[in-house]
């Protein structure tokens, strides 16, 4: 017997459909929507909704029928939207269970890539935590590989506010993995996430600094003084300072958002600077007397600067 009675399309009124419980999508573009919707108007709905179908006694006596949606929400809202009484659908025939009607919802918005990340990886979440799933299992089922599954999951073990934002699509799926290199430095990771959002960093720009801050953690187990040094420096500057010391000498890094960012910092350190006594040039470069003589013969005289050292001083030390 076919899944489907007679394989037919029936017409149904959109009021008696209820929606799948188990949908995993909750977000609906508005914008795609009423898109949708105007699509609809003119040319109906092409691809018929799934439904099963339950009678049920009524209290006042006899029977009456529900239908609960199993696949085409989307089409559904939009259907309401664009004021139309019925839309065509395919009656499944039996009782499906639970895990069938969260299977198809899952394999329908796969297939036509509708969930985002979030939903994506809740939807598989709930497969394992309420059917007992295996990550490979859960990976034939959709056509995807078990890494695909696993990696997934992962986005659920990130802070709320970055999943909020992977959600409403103001960071990719791409930025997560760095931000998950992160998991176990909360401060370290939220600076990075504030960073991808405020730069508009594209993923492997994140990726870099991800690296760059798991290498600088394995050296600062060794390195007590710079981590001392690095935190003095990030309580006073309100931001991340990296120190990164060679063999001689070493180069500051310091993080700042934009222009603002980078004069409040200024003022910081002038500040810093005042309070414990040290006077801060204040010339101007038109200001400076010219060398004398005598002067110039001893600039000509002095050696030359290491690069190292000079490269100490650079504003390119300095990271936008």
């Amino acid at each position: 017997m076919s899944r489907f009675y007679n394989d037919a399309v029936f017409w149904i009124e959109v009021d008696k459909i209820k929606p799948n419980p188990f949908q995993p999508r909750r977000e609906f573009d508005e914008l795609q929507l009423r898109s949708l919707a105007d699509s609809i108007r003119q040319y109906g709905v092409l691809q018929a909704l799934v439904v099963t179908r339950k009678e049920f006694e009524k209290p006042d006596g006899g029977l009456d029928v529900e239908y609960e949606l199993v696949a085409g929400e989307r089409r559904l809202r939009a259907s309401k939207l664009a004021g139309l009484a019925q839309v065509p659908v395919l009656i499944r025939s039996g009782e499906d269970s639970d895990l069938m009607k969260l299977e198809l919802a899952i394999i329908e918005n796969i297939q036509r890539e509708d969930l985002n990340p979030v939903d994506r990886a809740k939807a598989f979440d709930k497969l394992v935590k309420d059917f007992g799933f295996k990550h490979g299992e859960i990976g034939k089922k959709v056509g995807k590989s078990r890494e695909y599954v696993s990696n997934s999951l992962r986005i659920l073990t990130l802070p709320e506010y970055i999943i909020k934002s992977l959600s409403e699509g103001k960071i990719t799926e791409g930025h997560t993995r760095p931000l998950m290199m992160l998991i176990d430095r909360p401060q370290e990771q939220e600076t990075l996430f504030k960073e991808i959002l405020f730069k508009k960093l594209n993923v492997r720009e994140a990726e870099r600094i991800a690296r760059h801050i798991a290498v600088e953690r394995a050296r600062k187990l060794i390195d007590h003084e710079l981590i001392e040094i690095e935190g003095r420096f990030k309580e006073k500057l309100g931001t991340r300072v990296r120190i990164e010391s060679k063999e001689e000498g070493g180069k500051v890094t310091i993080d700042f958002f934009n222009k603002d960012d980078l004069r409040s910092l200024l003022e910081r350190i002038i500040a810093t600077g005042e309070m414990s006594g040290v006077e801060m040039p204040s010339q101007r470069v038109e200001d400076v007397a010219p060398l004398t003589e005598d002067e110039k013969i001893m600039a000509e005289d002095e050696p030359a600067k290491d690069e190292d050292d000079e490269s100490l001083y650079s504003i390119s030390n300095f990271s936008i």
